[in-house]
């Protein structure tokens, strides 16, 4: 059996301890691998002689469940998992989510909703003064008010809901370490309000250097504008080297106080970090009930990278892993690749190399490391920084390496290849070999919409860039003989959509040649610029008025345009195509998205000429394919 850490009383007692140091509660199952932020820092602490106990997806109706090894000597660690629980339980509609990924055998309702303020309020219950700790990112991005989609008005900030002492937000590593440290050495929790990438609670500002005041929780939750002008702030306070330490004023509560992001992990302390002695597995006590379906996807997979500096509007990576790019060593990875190929479910396949961006293998200028990011630009949009560093040597580098190990057939990426910094990139190369080694049949990328004004609101490249990538993509595909298609992932009801917006991507889609199996429509999760963007329709960063698709009619409406040859979506795509004013594209054209209704053109002819072309559903062209005159 793996040397999991305790689950239980019994197993705490079989290692000799009559008490452990912390107890971590986690909304997740227990899964001993390093893709699951539970496990990492479990693991960190228990390298740095700290005891754990484990407690997976207690029940929070029972002050028992939390009660499994007693009281911890120096704190609780509290989660949800790997997951916001709102968004692990509700699709975009509101409606409960069928299988939670997270979860023995895939089952729903293992968790509360809120599951960390409800662990928290639940521990508080029995532990009077015991220390809690939060982490993961359900309180990284609640670390401040902020708005919830699910409930649809402003939440304070989860320290002050749950009860708790102190937020460790982002990757967590340096804070966690130190605030153990400082616990171990006696120091009061509350007296714990130094540690860059924490949260705490202050009845004064008379300790905090130079603090940003922002709004009052009682101002953003009534005013909108000044919730987007306290979003810009804490947008431009994300990056360890610039950032200052920000308070939100709570009336007589006193403040919530952020404290400056963690600096970066280095590359040993990377290394350090994913050469811990993972198990690699769920615990054995899921076994019988199906195992952790979310474990299968990345159990081949290798981490290469962290952190991103795309800066899409849509992503909550700016608040939680920052944009400066951390990585691991070409050593660290391949060591983990070789251990991979002893698994003896292990089929030859590694399933990606990668993180949030697969190709980012540098910070994007050199000047991150000292000096931080720059607070008033991005590096890739609304084009690459003339500063941009847009290199794939490295990587490339790092594939030729693993394609090399013995017992290894393929090395994909899945993770997801971000097509504007390939084609800043002068060199050819990891486009060459992107196609002939690292893709099967199809590459997916998110040029997201093809709607420059909302492709502006979002973040992202225009689309003019896509269509660059496209052609030199079907190049090199030519050069091998391959028949390789790229696999678009699109966006409908993102602020700053508009119904004559979605009948574009309509028409997009439709020279496209296939239908999109499944629609992503934007989904306002916990601080992200986008869900700003959608609470307040302002646009945080430049204080322009942004539309926003927020009645559900609509938003079905922009959906079903995405996929107007399902026959049931034919009311809806009626009536956006109505409301765009494009009615010239109902008709019996090859342009045409849908044909009049039955007797009112007294037109029943079916031959090619006048339905035009059909595709299969299977079918995928390429975008770029030449339109026929």
């Amino acid at each position: 059996m793996h040397n999991f850490l305790p689950v239980t009383a019994k197993e705490m007692k079989n290692r000799g301890w009559n008490q452990v140091d912390f107890v971590y509660i986690t909304g997740d199952a227990y899964v001993d691998h390093s893709s699951f932020g539970c496990a990492i820092i479990s693991r960190l602490l228990e390298s740095r002689g700290y005891r754990i106990g484990i407690i997976s997806q207690p029940d929070w109706r029972k002050k028992e469940s939390i009660q499994v090894f007693g009281e911890p000597r120096l704190g609780f660690l509290v989660t949800a998992g790997n997951m916001d629980s709102m968004v692990n339980h509700y699709t975009v509609s509101k409606k409960h989510r069928q299988k939670d990924a997270y979860s023995p055998g895939g089952k729903m309702g293992l968790r509360p909703d809120m599951a960390t303020v409800v662990y928290s309020n639940l521990i508080r219950q029995t532990y009077k003064n015991t220390p809690i700790i939060l982490g993961g990112i359900e309180a990284s991005l609640r670390r401040l008010a902020h708005y919830d989609y699910w409930q649809d008005q402003v939440r304070r900030s989860i320290l002050l809901d749950s009860g708790a002492d102190l937020i460790s937000y982002g990757m967590g590593e340096h804070s966690m370490i130190e605030i153990a440290e400082a616990l171990d050495s006696g120091l009061p929790i509350g007296e714990i309000t130094y540690i860059p990438g924490t949260v705490y609670k202050s009845k004064t500002l008379d300790m905090v250097y130079d603090p940003i005041i922002l709004p009052s929780y009682e101002k953003i939750r009534d005013n909108k504008k000044a919730y987007a002008d306290s979003f810009a702030v804490q947008y431009k306070n994300t990056d360890p080297f610039t950032a200052k330490p920000l308070a939100e004023d709570y009336g007589t509560r006193g403040y919530v106080i952020q404290n400056p992001p963690a600096k970066p992990l280095t590359q040993q302390e990377m290394d350090d970090v994913y050469d811990l002695p993972f198990a690699g597995t769920w615990h054995p006590m899921y076994d019988r009930l199906g195992g952790i379906p979310a474990l299968e996807e990345i159990r081949f997979s290798l981490t290469s990278n962290r952190g991103c500096f795309g800066s899409c509007s849509f992503c909550a990576l700016t608040f939680h892993q920052g944009r400066i790019l951390q990585t691991r060593s070409h050593d660290s990875i391949i060591k983990e690749a070789v251990h991979m190929t002893e698994d003896p479910a292990f089929k030859g396949y590694i399933h990606d190399v990668g993180g949030p961006t697969a190709d980012f293998r540098q910070p994007s200028c050199e000047k991150q490391l000292t000096k931080g990011v720059c607070q008033n630009r991005q590096c890739l949009f609304p084009e690459p920084c003339k500063n941009l560093t847009a290199d794939h040597s490295d990587y490339v580098a790092l594939l030729r390496k693993l394609r090399k190990i013995p017992k290894v057939k393929k090395v994909f990426i899945r993770s997801g290849v971000r097509f504007d910094y390939v084609m800043a990139d002068k060199s050819p190369v990891f486009l060459q070999e992107l196609v002939k080694y690292h893709i099967s049949g199809q590459l997916r990328v998110a040029p997201e919409h093809v709607s420059d004004q909302v492709l502006r609101y979002m973040g992202k490249p225009s689309h003019q860039v896509y269509e660059k990538f496209l052609k030199a993509y079907e190049k090199e595909n030519a050069k091998t003989g391959q028949k390789q298609y790229a696999v678009p992932y699109f966006m409908s009801s993102h602020p700053g959509c508009t119904v004559k917006d979605a009948v574009k991507l309509a028409e997009y889609v439709r020279d496209l040649g296939f239908t999109p199996e499944q629609v992503q429509d934007f989904y306002p999760t916990p601080s992200t610029l986008s869900t700003c963007m959608y609470y307040t329709g302002i646009h945080p960063l430049t204080g322009e008025k942004v539309y926003v698709p927020k009645d559900p009619h609509e938003k079905a409406v922009q959906r079903a345009l995405m996929q107007y040859k399902n026959p049931a979506n034919r009311v809806l795509v009626l009536e956006g195509l109505k409301m765009a004013g494009r009615m010239d594209l109902v008709g019996f054209g090859p342009k045409c998205l849908i044909r009049p209704e039955r007797g009112k053109t007294g037109e029943k002819t079916k031959n090619k000429e006048q339905t035009g072309r059909k595709y299969s559903r299977k079918t995928i062209r390429h975008t770029h394919q030449k339109k026929k005159k």
